[in-house]
């Protein structure tokens, strides 16, 4: 009885990226470095952009939201990882579980979406140039923004509700290095089905529907400079686009090339290696493409940092 409602497990065990201990101090220095440098350059990122007023435009108020997303999505699985090796513990709690595995899902599909947002807003800028400041008004942005940050709480809120069901006995030990929706479906000792379902029927959704958006955005990006006259004007076109193009091909390209290839025995560890690149690599290489790439952009991050007064 009440067996939907129960769990024997008060707490799982996140097995990390590797179990050898003469590879944790490694590790620690390495991931450590990469959140310090994530957490800095999207925060500078964020600052730089609220603090110049030149760069008050749509474009910047959506690189503004992914530079936030990302800094959340980094912290949502790098501090609990940090601190498990300092402290020498596996252990996280089955209510920080489920609230690691909600965040993820809730900051990674809106990292996709956002590039989406993106994409469409460079999609109106280079086909419809003429009209971009009617088209991309104030309130068009925040309704492009804020409609996915709705959808994709409902799809963790969905995600986490239907996993805070399900019944964990013997086994509690995660071979991840944050607690991850497949991992926990495959440890519970319920009937996961329903789960799997909705797990399938979001993926679809959530998965392509912001990837189709970027496609037919690029595709009718490609035709518009295709019909520019001059190479310098061509030029020009791509380079708008060229730091987003970037990014998209980064966070696409990790996707593709980890779970495209055939499942085996390897798939954990190829499961790990696409969580490391979306959850830590990715956020932290954004700021600096976005920045090195944009003349604009560097030039408000030269002010903000001018605007520090130096250590006495």
């Amino acid at each position: 009885m009440g067996r939907d409602n129960h769990t024997s497990v008060s707490e799982f065990l996140l097995m990390g990226l590797s179990e050898r201990p003469d590879q944790q101090w490694p590790l620690f220095g390495l991931f450590l470095s990469m959140y310090m440098v994530t957490i800095v350059g999207n925060l500078l990122i964020i600052l730089a952009i609220y603090s110049d007023s030149h760069l008050h435009t749509p474009m910047y108020f959506f690189l503004s939201n992914l530079s936030f997303v990302d800094l959340c999505q980094a912290s949502t699985t790098m501090p609990k990882m940090l601190i498990n090796i300092l402290t020498h513990s596996k252990a996280i709690p089955y209510a920080g579980c489920l609230i690691q595995m909600y965040s993820f899902h809730l900051f990674g599909t809106m990292d996709s979406f956002l590039l989406a947002v993106m994409a469409y807003d460079r999609f109106v800028a280079i086909c419809h140039p003429l009209r971009y400041a009617t088209i991309m008004s104030p309130r068009l942005c925040i309704l492009l923004v804020g409609g996915p940050w709705g959808t994709t709480n409902l799809q963790s809120v969905v995600h986490t509700s239907l996993m805070a069901k399900l019944t964990f006995c013997a086994d509690n030990k995660i071979p991840h290095f944050f607690c991850d929706l497949m991992p926990l479906l495959k440890l519970s000792c319920s009937d996961t089905h329903i789960n799997e379902l909705v797990v399938l029927v979001f993926g679809i959704f959530m998965g392509i529907s912001p990837l189709v958006c970027i496609l037919l955005s690029y595709i009718c990006i490609f035709c518009a400079v295709l019909q520019v006259p001059s190479a310098e004007g061509k030029r020009k076109a791509f380079s708008t686009c060229g730091s987003h193009l970037t990014v998209v091909l980064l966070f696409y390209g990790t996707i593709f090339a980890v779970y495209l290839q055939p499942s085996g025995p390897t798939s954990p560890e190829k499961d790990k290696a696409a969580a490391v690149m979306c959850a830590v690599v990715i956020p932290m290489l954004n700021p600096f493409i976005y920045s090195l790439r944009n003349r604009d952009m560097k030039g408000a991050l030269r002010k903000l940092i001018s605007r520090i007064p130096p250590s006495q």
